[in-house]
């Protein structure tokens, strides 16, 4: 069955902006999107006159449901603090579908979420990207899209140093912390490689160490948490150190250092913006950071970094614009540079034939906190109807 989106302002968001446009949806997919198409006797029409249609938001940074809601010890899964280095963990293990927060964060337009582990240890685990639907594991997370959790700063140098009294305490031990687990995986990886050469039997598996070895092979990014500029710094050098692909999550002090972002082609997800001093590592906030990193030239996609809250990504957008970003970065951020960045571009972040029906229907400026979302379809399926 054909569904008709007609009557709105419709922002492709890669091919412009439509008034009185009209999406036609088939099987899950967008099968067209113009101004004169014609709709199919039989469509499910969805009037979205006075309306503002656009491609579902995209978190690129999020902790949906493995802090799970309500905030309480028996949700929250997203930390095992037994060592700095957990890459062996898998987010996919304590993602729940039926999460109360998940509905609430689809109500706000959001369609899909990148979702993984916290910053407690130097390397976390593994995070994944998902569709907010469906019952299962296997049906919400998007296959291929996995990264691997790193941290610098002060939350491993608290956690270890500070709480169990042990390494790393410091910056500098945070970085040894990260070369001594990459050079682990290189050495695992060689011993792999010898024992093939010479017809020897493999070693035994190590899952750690599997795991760092496809954040070697470029096989997973590392996604490398760090808010102050020398920790950013740190990232990059180290990422570069061990020729990772790698992006920078939350890059809070990342206006200090636009042009040498934008020289490296530096990644990054940049928030949540709607937060406190409550780190020495966040008193250089900045709300005009994205709108300087985008200006400078670095691929920039907003976060709320949250589980339940992610409801509020459209209004860090909004704050971000205030501050200087300007509205077609802002509409970027949360859909398809925030796709690029998941390398999910061929499926979702913007309005294009043969990409999935994930398409959020506001009735404001989506940016605006006077705005509601009214409808959100995933995968062509309408799965939130505001009444």
């Amino acid at each position: 069955m054909v569904t008709a989106i007609r009557g709105g302002k419709v922002y492709t968001i890669t091919d412009g902006i439509l008034e009185n446009g009209i999406v036609l949806i088939e099987d899950g997919k967008i099968k067209a999107v113009g101004t004169d198409l014609e709709i199919p006797e039989g469509a499910k029409v969805i009037d979205a006159t006075d309306k503002i249609v656009m491609p579902g938001l995209i978190d690129s940074h999020s902790h949906l449901s493995l802090f799970g809601d309500p905030n309480l010890p028996a949700t929250m899964d997203g930390n095992e603090v037994t060592h700095f280095n957990t890459a062996q963990l898998r987010g996919s293990d304590a993602l729940n579908p039926q999460d109360p927060a998940i509905p609430v964060v689809v109500s706000a337009g959001v369609t899909t979420v990148y979702t993984g582990p916290g910053s407690a240890n130097i390397i976390g685990g593994t995070g994944f990207a998902m569709k907010l639907r469906g019952k299962t594991a296997d049906e919400m997370i998007i296959p291929g899209t996995e990264g691997m959790k790193f941290a610098l700063g002060e939350n491993p140098k608290r956690v270890y140093g500070q709480m169990k009294k042990t390494f790393p305490g410091t910056r500098m031990g945070n970085a040894a912390a990260f070369r001594e687990s990459m050079v682990a995986g290189q050495n695992y990886l060689n011993k792999i490689a010898r024992a093939e050469e010479e017809g020897k039997p493999l070693p035994d598996r190590d899952l750690k160490l599997e795991a760092i070895g496809r954040v070697l092979k470029g096989e997973l990014k590392a996604r490398i948490h760090a808010h102050r500029a020398d920790d950013i710094l740190t990232a990059i050098r180290l990422a570069e150190e061990f020729n990772l692909k790698y992006i920078i999550e939350h890059c809070t002090e990342g206006y200090m250092i636009a042009d040498v972002l934008a020289e490296k082609k530096v990644e990054a997800t940049v928030g949540p913006l709607l937060m406190g001093h409550s780190k020495h590592e966040l008193w250089n906030v900045s709300l005009a950071t994205p709108g300087i990193l985008a200006k400078a030239g670095v691929k920039v996609a907003i976060q709320a970094d949250t589980s339940a809250d992610t409801k509020y990504l459209p209004i860090h957008v909004g704050i971000a614009m205030r501050e200087g970003l300007s509205e077609e970065d802002a509409f970027r951020g949360v859909t398809i540079v925030a796709a690029e960045i998941l390398g999910i571009d061929h499926l979702v972040g913007s309005l294009e034939v043969g990409k999935d029906a994930d398409i959020a229907i506001f009735d404001g400026h989506p940016f605006s906190n006077m705005t509601h979302c009214d409808l959100v379809l995933i995968d062509g399926e309408v799965i939130f109807e505001r009444k």
